[in-house]
């Protein structure tokens, strides 16, 4: 399944596999979160639970992977803080979900605190359509912001 990563300035393609993992993290998109990078690798909180079947340190450049201790989806483009040569290390064990086209060179371009999201390649006719609440300069209806304010009561909740 092909889904969309975006941010602010870019988007790439992310193929996922059919791993239990995968399959979870599909059920629940579009997720919405904000970058941060430990070496050349991005990651963001997807507050969600995955499967953690196979899970593992090995991972290569263009590798996208569920990190189960921070619930997070990470991109690796590159050596992290925990590498000794120039193959990534994940900081701790974790389910590779996909892999990933772009180039390092491009995913360095994508800064700590941008907005990121992930979406179903069918959820948007492109890049430059894709509406998500924190790149759309729209303004809001009443009832999207009725519904935002519920969605984010149930997450308070979990």
């Amino acid at each position: 399944m092909l889904i969309v990563f975006k941010t602010r300035n870019f988007g790439f393609y992310v193929r996922f596999n059919h791993s239990a993992c995968a399959q979870d993290i599909v059920n629940q998109l579009p997720i919405h979160g904000f970058v941060q990078k430990w070496g050349d690798e991005i990651y963001f909180d997807t507050r969600t639970d995955a499967s953690t079947e196979g899970k593992t340190m090995d991972v290569n450049v263009g590798d996208v992977a569920y990190w189960p201790e921070g619930r997070c989806l990470c991109v690796f483009y590159g050596r992290t803080e925990a590498s000794k040569n120039d193959k990534p290390v994940p900081a701790s064990p974790v389910v590779l979900v996909g892999r990933t086209m772009a180039s390092p060179e491009e995913l360095r371009h994508i800064r700590p605190g941008e907005p990121i999201s992930a979406f179903v390649m069918t959820q948007a006719k492109s890049f430059s359509t894709a509406k998500d609440p924190y790149t759309d300069s729209r303004k809001l209806t009443q009832a999207e912001i009725d519904k935002l304010v519920r969605q984010l009561l149930e997450e308070k909740r979990e």
